[in-house]
């Protein structure tokens, strides 16, 4: 008995000696899940070369990345205006379901709030989380576990008068008047020579004043987009050296070619003036358009276009090009800054060859077409965006998927790559996710497999519908296929548009009787995501106006 007790007593710790070893092997195990660089740009369109939307553009490190990753042609944002299209893809939410289209704070939203972030399932799951710019519209910065650079200085600089600031002196009124952020254009030496004392006048960092020095492009102070860049440098520098270290994620928000449109002059001599090529336009194109009847007269669309050609004696032409060079020179200038990211990156092979890579933009930008200048429009140019997906070693990295995708669709397709180890919801009141994974494209650009939508779906910011009745079907919406955009105003107004025969978007077939079975069928699938039946007004044909 006594030597049965010792066998049993010897097996026993035997066994639990195997079952120690087994842990020490998991618990010093190297953690192989990938990293995640999630580069996020502001007020971005598809002016890039890649992606085709103005043959001018010149974005060499965009460029270069799409060659190494799997590009998304018919990507678009679901909310095009800043705010509630990044609580959007960060929280996995459809505007229509947390009611959120304006300017207000996540965890502010009721419902959007009991929600958990990116940042927060990456940090759940065991990832280091670190990041700078403008990732969240408002962010809480200790919601990652190491910040960059504070949040005030994200938009300038600013040209300071020496009383407030303002857009710089080249400006032109009215346009000028607009203010600090939207109304500013132009080469970092239209103010001339600043000083960086406290309250000179010249540039400024931001909000708080915080001195830029000026005196030539080559000695000068660094800009946000540039600090923000060498931050992630110096991250990624220190990432490279670290061994038996978590997977981490890191966010870097660029914020051009969002206004002040303000660059190094070098940026600006890429594009002459006097060779500019202005993006087609149909006069009169607002003619069979609605959006005019669903928001006021003032809106910023709307007004800054007027603004814009007023500054320039109503000389359309010049009027544009003089903003479409700004907003050039500041794509190559943010493209430069993806560049620096990205190369030191891959010059560290043990992280290029485990890190993805996530490139997009939180909307687009309307230049002029429609007599429109901004964002928050439901057209093409206001709502399509640029993605590129980089998986190491993926053999489909290089190809183009056409169909349509949005940004919804990035936190489950990351979610999917990293496997979140809990669920999105802090409470019971947590709003449900939407979007799909993006890894059946990922796998093979051609599928016709993938468990999403038909179309990308827009619901258009802060207006369309009462919030004190609010309901998903009395909202405008922008509906995007492989072929269609379908547009439902608030008011029940249609537009429809051919992509097969007017990219442009120029001529709305909403009131062609042959067209009705295409809307009943978008209106359909825009019903079976939204969950509600959409409504739409009894005309039967369009008054150009």
């Amino acid at each position: 008995m006594h030597m049965l007790c010792r066998l049993v007593l010897t097996l026993t710790v035997f066994s639990q000696g195997i079952f120690a070893a087994e842990m020490d092997q998991k618990i010093n195990k190297p953690d192989t899940r990938p990293n995640v660089v999630l580069i996020l740009v502001d007020d971005l369109n598809d002016y890039q070369g890649i992606f085709g939307g103005h043959p001018q553009a010149k974005t060499p490190n965009i460029d270069k990345l799409a060659e190494s990753g799997v590009r998304f042609s018919n990507a678009h944002s679901n909310v095009p205006v800043c705010q509630p299209s990044r609580n959007s893809m960060f929280t996995g939410v459809y505007p229509h379901r947390s009611k959120d289209f304006g300017w207000e704070a996540h965890y502010k939203i009721k419902g959007l709030k009991d929600n958990k972030t990116l940042v927060e399932r990456f940090n759940e799951t065991g990832y280091y989380t670190l990041g700078t710019g403008k990732l969240l519209h408002s962010e809480r910065q200790n919601l990652w576990q190491k910040w960059g650079m504070n949040r005030n200085h994200n938009y300038g600089p600013f040209y300071f008068d020496g009383e407030t600031m303002g857009a710089v002196p080249t400006v032109p009124t009215p346009y000028s008047d607009i203010g600090a952020v939207d109304g500013g254009y132009g080469r970092l030496s239209d103010v001339g020579q600043s000083t960086g004392e406290k309250d000179a006048i010249g540039w400024v960092y931001g909000w708080d004043k915080k001195p830029f020095r000026y005196v030539n492009d080559n000695n000068r102070s660094k800009t946000q987009d540039e600090l923000h860049a060498q931050w992630a440098i110096q991250q990624l520098e220190q990432l490279a050296r670290q061994e038996n270290k978590p997977p981490f994620f890191m966010g870097v928000g660029f914020v051009r070619p969002h206004t002040p449109l303000y660059a190094p002059d070098r940026f600006f001599d890429l594009f002459p003036l006097n060779s500019l090529i202005i993006p087609p336009w149909l006069a009169g194109d607002n003619g069979d358009t609605f959006l005019k009847n669903n928001i006021a007269a003032d809106s910023k669309g709307l007004n800054y276009y007027k603004q814009l050609l007023a500054s320039y004696k109503g000389d359309r032409e010049i009027a544009i090009k003089h903003f479409l060079q700004a907003y050039l020179a500041c794509i190559s200038f943010v493209d430069e800054q993806i560049g620096k990211v990205l190369n030191q990156l891959d010059s560290h092979p043990k992280l290029r060859d485990n890190t993805i890579v996530v490139f997009t933009s939180d909307h687009g930008w309307q230049m002029g077409e429609k007599n429109y200048l901004f964002k928050n429009s439901p057209w093409e140019e206001s709502t399509r965006i640029p993605l590129i997906i980089r998986l190491p070693g993926n053999p489909h990295n290089g190809r183009q998927v056409a169909h349509p995708v949005s940004l919804i669709d990035i936190y489950p397709t990351l979610a999917d790559y990293v496997q979140f180890s809990a669920n999105h919801q802090k409470s019971n009141q947590a709003l449900p996710l939407g979007g799909h994974s993006l890894r059946a494209f990922l796998e093979n650009p051609a599928t016709q497999m993938w468990q999403g939508p038909n179309g990308a779906l827009s619901i258009i910011g802060n207006f369309g519908g009462s919030m004190k009745e609010w309901r998903p079907a009395k909202q405008t919406y922008s509906y995007r296929t492989k072929n269609w955009r379908y547009i439902r105003y608030a008011n029940g107004q249609e537009e429809l548009y051919d992509h097969q025969n007017d990219p442009y978007e120029w001529h709305n077939l909403a009131y062609q009787p042959k067209n009705q079975p295409v809307k009943v069928k978008l209106r359909r699938q825009i019903n079976e995501i939204i969950g509600e039946e959409l409504e739409v007004s009894d005309v039967t044909s369009i008054t150009v106006q």
